[in-house]
């Protein structure tokens, strides 16, 4: 996917709209001298800075969520749900929810574990652990998965149910 960057204009100068990255937008003007705002910066608004709609436009593509998951899960014990999902991901399945926190208000608010139908019985340990989980929710077609990521642990693959 494209590279994304914050939006500003400069403070005393509002007419263009700057693309932000790091200490200073593309065209470099400094940080401290623009107002940052809450989107991001479009290459396609007329009144973009020319120079930074060039600059945004050469800027090496970022991955996807979807290609940051299958990065993660090629570290999952090898199974059939991990099989299907990493072709799911290679297809554009809809990241539903990536969160990470605290495993016990992940679990109560987010796992659902209710609705898990298959790969429930390798997760127990995952779900009792403590520490930090991140929890994705993936759909694809008729398909739900749920994945579970133990911080320094190996991610776990489940299938729930139709919600």
């Amino acid at each position: 996917m494209p590279a994304s960057f914050t939006a500003c204009r400069e403070t005393d100068a509002q007419a263009a709209e700057h693309a932000l990255s790091g200490n200073a937008t593309l065209c470099g003007i400094p940080r401290d001298q623009v107002t940052v705002y809450r989107h991001l910066f479009s290459a396609r608004k007329a009144e973009a800075c020319p120079q930074c709609r060039t600059k945004a436009a050469d800027a090496p593509t970022e991955p996807g969520v979807q290609e940051l998951l299958h990065g993660r899960l090629e570290h999952a014990a090898p199974s059939g749900l991990r099989d299907e999902l990493l072709a799911a991901l290679r297809q554009g399945a809809d990241v539903r929810l990536w969160i990470n926190g605290p495993t016990e208000q992940m679990v109560r608010h987010y796992a659902e574990l209710h609705r898990i139908v298959e790969g429930g019985e390798l997760i127990t340990p995952v779900v009792r652990g403590g520490g930090r989980l991140g929890l994705a929710r993936v759909v694809h077609g008729a398909q739900e998965f749920v994945v579970f990521l133990p911080e320094g642990g190996v991610p776990l693959i489940a299938r729930a149910a139709p919600a």
